[in-house]
């Protein structure tokens, strides 16, 4: 690993200045950047710690949404027992990145803003209908999660620019969401198909009255499966409509044969887990 120089702010202002220079790197885990440092993807000549600074801390859910600040990190989000509540999606995601010991340090925002196009944390934001809040030196900016991404390790940040938190719309009632993805092996933790989504069903639990469908490593980027979500409108909750938004889904990936999963096989398996992952919704709000 080559030679770095370490600063860590701790005010939002502070880490702008910082990264508003060339071959500046933000950290908010590391989980990603101290290895991508050391394997040479990245080079870069200062490393800005991010996890002092109070506004990408803030961990706060009331009844106009929530926020989640950047740097907050997975455990004390799988800890947070109002966040398993109003939006499981955003739990399933901290619960299966790695181990306790990466949970401590990973971010959400961080693993947004790595931008992989298998990235757990997207298709569950985009799902539940998150918008980034940006600031950098021409002040704050809004993106919504969907548009954050612009292609394999790239995002719409520019120079100087920092991702402060994700803001969540309040939780509708009878409205849950879940996030699910598919790996070859445990000791493979990357996704191969990864699916989130979020339903809000009418009084009677039957018909579908609100729908948001994520869907990553089958493209470029995590997008929003549009054709999925609107299809599911006014639809029964019942395994031929969940079978038809995964048929729907197939449609629209644009998967790479690699040695994770071919291009069939990735399709194939969006549609299944589509089908899983809505009837896994549904019942969520069924049984609460």
């Amino acid at each position: 690993m080559r030679d770095f120089e370490y600063e860590a702010p701790q005010s939002l202002n502070g880490a702008i200045q910082l990264l508003n220079q060339e071959r500046v790197k933000p950290l908010a885990g590391g989980t990603d950047l101290i290895d991508h440092i050391r394997i040479g993807r990245v080079d870069t000549d200062l490393v800005v710690d991010i996890k002092k600074i109070p506004e990408l801390n803030v961990l706060e859910v009331n009844p106009n949404g929530m926020r989640l600040g950047a740097a907050v990190p997975c455990r004390r989000i799988i800890q947070t027992s109002e966040v398993k509540e109003l939006y499981p999606a955003i739990h399933d995601v901290c619960s299966i990145i790695g181990g306790i010991q990466i949970q401590s340090r990973a971010s959400v925002g961080g693993n947004l803003c790595t931008s992989g196009a298998a990235a757990d944390s997207t298709p569950a934001l985009i799902a539940l209908g998150a918008v980034c809040i940006i600031n950098g030196p021409d002040g704050e900016r809004e993106v919504p999660v969907e548009e954050f991404c612009t292609g394999p390790g790239a995002n719409v940040l520019k120079q100087g620019e920092l991702l402060v938190e994700l803001r969540f719309p309040p939780a509708d009632p009878n409205s849950s969401s879940h996030y699910r993805r598919f790996i070859p092996r445990y000791e493979m933790d990357i996704a191969v198909v990864g699916v989130g989504t979020a339903l809000t069903l009418d009084e009677s639990h039957s018909v579908i009255k609100a729908a948001r469908v994520g869907l990553g490593a089958v493209a470029p980027k995590p997008f929003l499966a549009s054709k999925v979500s609107e299809f599911l409108i006014d639809q029964p909750v019942n395994e031929e409509t969940f079978t038809e938004a995964g048929n729907i889904a197939r449609t629209l990936v644009a998967p790479i044969d690699d040695h994770r999963g071919t291009v069939e096989f990735r399709t194939h398996v969006t549609g299944v887990l589509v089908q899983r992952v809505l009837a896994e919704t549904a019942q969520r709000i069924q049984q609460s």
